[in-house]
C-alpha cells in the first residue's frame, strides 16, 4: 500500500503456482477502521477463478461473520504470517469481475476526495447484482424510441468538420505513439453557442470508434436530457446503445450494464453513474453541458464526474471530449493554459437559424405602472402574438411548487420546518392527515428532508387568521398562466411532475408533438433540449439565483440564463427571448443578454483571482455535521484553535487559507446540525494534507463516531 491506498499490479499476471496464493481483498464496510485491505489465502479450487476484481466471500473477524469483499491484488509472499492468514470461502458467481482500471479509479477517488475505498468501489461498481431473466421487463431505450419524433440524418458543416478532424487527428496520434508521453489524450473543450451543432459532433467521433472497434460513454447532467440524448443516438446506432440513470429499476439497471460487459452495445448514456460502465475498450468519453453542477456527487464520495473522467480517460487511454455554449470557468482557463484543446462554435447549425432577440424586463418599472402580475407587458403581448401564430413558447423560473414561503402577515412567522432550518415550500395539493384521514388543506413540505403538513388555519405564534403564501413557483406560475392564457394547452416539467417513471420523456414528448403551447419548468427544461417550433421563451425571475450565499452565484445565474435563452427560435423562425429582473444593470445578467461569454468571463475571473476563488486557487470545503449539536460546536471550537496553533507555529504551508468553522448555509437538515471550514492554497497536494491533518485531530476526539465528516472539492 502506499499512502494508504492500493499500488495495483495487471490481473493478468500470474504468479508461480506452485506457491501458495493470496488475495489481497477490500472488505465490503464503510468504516474508516477497515478502509484497508486484509489478506486471504485463494484455495486450491478457486485458484484459477478469483482475479483481480473478483467480489468473494471470506470470514471477517474474530466471528468470522461471513462478508463481501472485492480483490484489488494476488500475491506469493503476504504481509503476515500465511499460518494465521484464513481462506476464501468462495466466489461470488452473481457478480461482475471488472477491469483492474477501475479499481485503480476507485483508488484516486478516494484519495482525491477523502472517502473510504469501500465508498469509492461501490460508486465504480454501480451494479453488482445478477438479476432474473423478466420477459415483461422493458428495455428503456425501446421505451424512449417509441415516443420519438422524426429526428432527420445531419451532415457536418464546415465548422463541425473542422472540430471533427481535429478531435480525430488528436486521438490517431496518441495511438500511434503508443503512450510513450505517459498520458492519455489531450482533452477537447468544444465551446459553441446553443444550437451549434454539439451533438452532431458527437455522433461523428461515436461513429469513428465504432469504426476501429472503441467504445463510447456519453454523460449528461440529468435525468431529463436522457430522453433526447437517447433518441438521438439510436436513431443514428440502431440496437447499440443502452442507458443508466436512478429512475431505472434494480432489473432494468443491471441488464443495461450486463449489455456493455457482454458487449452487446457501444455506447451508454446516462448521468454521472454511467460513467464506471465497464466497457472493455474504451476509446470515447463525451461530458456533454460539462459546466453543470449536477456533475458534483452530494454522496459520498462527493466525487467531480469532470475530474473522475479525466482520471478514467487518462487510464483507458481514451479521448475526452466535453461541451457547452457556457463552459465552466474551471475548464475554459484550463483550455487557456492548454491543459484542454478549444474549439469553438460561433453560428448555429440550421441554416438560417440566428440566436433570438432578447428583451429586458425591469420588473421595478412595471410595477410603478402598476403591473403586480408575474408577466411583464412585453412577455404577455409576445406570449400572445405566438399564440395566434400556433407557436410554442417555453417558460423558464427556477422554484417549484406553489409559492416560495408562507408566513403570518400579523407577527411575521415563517413557517419553518422542525427537522431543518429552512423555510417550508407551499404546494397547492390537498394534504390528507394520516392519523384523521381528512383532507387538511393546502400542503407545506420541506424540499430537504420530505416533512409534510398543512397550512394552518391561524398563526400558532399569535393566533391571526391573515395567513398567507409570498413568492411564486412553477405551480402557481402554471395558475397563474392558465388564468391569463386560457386557451392555452399546458405542460408543467419539474421535479413534482416528474417524480413517476417515464415522466420525463412522456411530457417531453408531448410537448415535441405540439400537443402543448406552452411549457412551463425549472432548469431541468432549459439545459440542451431542441424543440424548433419554440419561438419564445420568458424567464421569469432571472435574479433569483444571483444573490445566493456560494461565490459562483453569478456564473450559476450567466449559465442558467443563456442556456434558457438558447432554446429560442432553433429552427427557421427567429426566436424572442424576454428576461424578466429587478437588477438589469448586474454583469452577470448583462452578459447573458449579449451572449457574450468571453465578456462574463474576463469579468468573474478578475473578482475570483482578486478574492483568492477557484480556479486561481484550490479550495475544500470540511463539512462536520451532529444530532448532538454540544458535541458538534465543542468539537469545531477546538479544531479552530488547533488549526491557529499551526498557524502561529508555522507548521502550517505558507499561503494556507482557513476559513470557519462557520454554520452551514441551512444549519440544520433532518435534525442533523452542520459547521463547515473552508481550506484554501495554491498548490493542490498541500491541500489534501491539511484535509487529513482535519480529518486526524476530529477522529481523536470522537471515538464515539458522533461526527460525520464529508469533502467538496469546490
Amino acid at each position: 500500500m502506499s499512502g494508504g491506498y492500493i499500488t495495483y499490479t495487471a490481473a493478468s499476471e500470474k504468479l508461480n503456482n506452485k506457491k501458495e496464493l493470496f488475495a489481497r481483498v477490500i472488505v465490503d464496510i464503510s468504516a474508516d477502521a477497515v478502509d484497508k485491505y486484509f489478506e486471504y489465502r485463494i484455495p486450491e479450487a478457486l485458484r484459477d477463478t478469483v482475479g483481480m476484481g473478483s467480489c468473494v466471500r471470506i470470514p471477517f473477524g474474530s466471528g468470522n461473520t461471513e462478508r463481501s469483499g472485492y480483490v484489488v491484488g494476488i500475491t506469493d509472499t503476504p504481509d503476515f504470517e500465511p499460518e494465521r492468514i484464513k481462506d476464501i470461502s468462495s466466489l461470488k458467481e452473481d457478480a461482475f469481475n471488472v477491469e483492474s482500471k477501475l479499481f485503480a479509479l476507485a483508488a484516486f477517488m478516494a484519495a482525491e476526495y477523502g472517502s473510504t475505498y469501500s465508498q469509492a468501489l461501490k460508486t465504480v461498481l454501480p451494479v453488482k447484482r445478477r438479476i432474473r431473466k423478466n420477459k415483461r421487463r422493458e428495455d428503456p431505450v425501446k421505451r424512449m424510441d417509441e415516443l420519438k419524433n422524426d429526428i432527420p440524418e445531419l451532415s457536418p458543416n464546415t465548422e463541425q468538420s473542422r472540430i471533427i478532424e481535429g478531435i480525430r487527428s488528436e486521438y490517431d496520434s496518441f495511438i500511434k505513439e503508443k503512450n510513450d508521453k505517459g498520458r492519455g489524450p489531450t482533452p477537447a473543450l468544444i465551446h459553441g453557442v446553443t444550437g451549434s451543432g454539439k451533438t452532431l459532433i458527437y455522433i461523428k467521433l461515436i461513429e469513428y470508434m465504432q469504426s476501429i472497434g472503441k467504445k463510447s460513454i456519453v454523460l449528461i447532467p440529468e435525468i431529463s436530457l436522457a430522453y433526447r440524448t437517447v433518441t438521438i443516438l439510436s436513431s443514428y446506432f440502431k440496437g447499440r446503445v443502452a442507458v443508466l440513470h436512478s429512475r431505472l429499476s434494480e432489473g432494468e439497471r443491471y441488464e443495461q450494464y450486463e449489455k456493455a460487459v457482454n458487449g452487446d452495445i457501444d455506447i451508454m448514456v446516462g448521468p454521472r453513474s454511467a460513467l464506471f460502465t465497464a466497457f472493455s475498450g474504451l476509446g470515447l468519453i463525451i461530458i456533454d453541458e460539462e459546466h453543470e453542477p449536477a456533475y458534483k456527487s452530494d454522496m459520498a464520495p462527493r466525487y467531480d464526474a469532470v475530474e473522475v473522467a479525466l482520471k478514467r480517460a487518462e487510464l483507458e487511454g481514451a479521448m475526452l471530449v466535453m461541451g457547452s455554449a457556457t463552459p465552466s470557468l474551471s475548464s475554459y482557463e484550463r483550455a487557456l493554459r492548454g491543459e484542454f484543446k478549444l474549439y469553438k462554435l460561433k453560428e448555429r447549425a440550421v441554416e438560417g437559424a440566428v440566436l433570438p432577440k432578447v428583451y429586458v424586463a425591469d420588473m421595478r418599472e412595471e410595477l410603478r405602472k402598476g403591473n403586480r402580475t408575474v408577466f411583464s407587458d412585453k412577455l404577455h403581448e409576445l406570449m400572445s402574438d405566438r399564440l395566434k401564430k400556433g407557436e410554442q413558447i417555453m417558460l423558464f423560473l427556477n422554484r417549484r411548487g406553489y409559492a416560495g414561503f408562507v408566513s403570518c402577515r400579523s407577527c411575521g412567522k415563517v413557517m419553518k420546518c422542525p427537522h431543518c432550518d429552512v423555510s417550508l415550500t407551499a404546494h397547492n395539493n390537498w394534504y390528507f392527515d394520516k392519523t384523521t384521514g381528512k383532507r387538511e388543506g393546502a400542503l407545506l413540505s420541506c424540499h430537504y428532508c420530505g416533512y409534510k403538513t398543512y397550512i394552518p388555519k391561524s398563526c400558532p405564534e399569535c393566533g391571526s387568521k391573515y395567513i398567507a403564501a409570498f413568492g411564486t413557483g412553477t405551480q402557481k406560475l402554471e395558475a397563474m398562466t392558465r388564468e391569463a392564457f386560457p386557451e392555452a394547452k399546458i405542460l408543467r416539467m419539474d421535479s413534482d411532475t416528474t417524480a413517476k417513471k417515464g415522466a420525463h420523456e412522456r411530457i417531453l414528448a408531448d410537448f415535441a408533438a405540439k400537443k402543448a403551447d406552452i411549457l412551463i419548468g425549472t432548469q431541468m427544461i432549459v439545459k440542451g433540449h431542441d424543440f424548433p417550433n419554440v419561438t419564445l421563451v420568458g424567464i421569469i425571475a432571472a435574479d433569483q439565483s444571483l444573490f445566493a450565499s456560494e461565490y459562483d452565484c453569478a456564473e450559476r445565474t450567466f449559465e442558467l440564463l443563456t442556456q434558457a435563452e438558447g432554446r429560442a427560435g432553433r429552427g427557421d423562425i427567429n426566436g424572442d427571448v424576454v428576461v424578466q429582473t429587478y437588477d438589469p444593470s448586474h454583469y452577470a445578467i448583462v452578459s447573458a443578454v449579449k451572449q457574450d461569454y468571453e465578456g462574463f468571463f474576463e469579468t468573474e475571473s478578475g473578482f475570483r483571482k482578486l478574492m483568492g476563488y477557484p480556479p486561481y486557487v484550490n479550495m475544500i470545503s470540511v463539512m462536520l455535521s451532529s444530532r448532538d449539536e454540544g458535541f458538534l460546536n465543542e468539537v469545531s471550537s477546538r479544531l479552530e484553535s488547533a488549526i491557529r496553533t499551526s498557524f502561529s507555529s508555522s507548521r502550517l504551508p505558507m499561503g494556507t487559507q482557513i476559513i470557519g468553522p462557520l454554520n452551514a448555509g441551512i444549519y440544520k437538515v433532518n435534525d442533523i446540525y452542520r459547521k463547515i471550514l473552508y481550506l484554501k492554497h495554491p498548490n493542490h497536494d498541500i491541500i489534501i494534507r491539511i484535509r487529513e491533518s482535519v480529518k486526524t485531530f476530529v477522529r481523536n476526539m470522537d471515538k464515539n463516531d458522533r461526527i460525520k465528516l464529508q469533502y467538496n472539492w469546490e
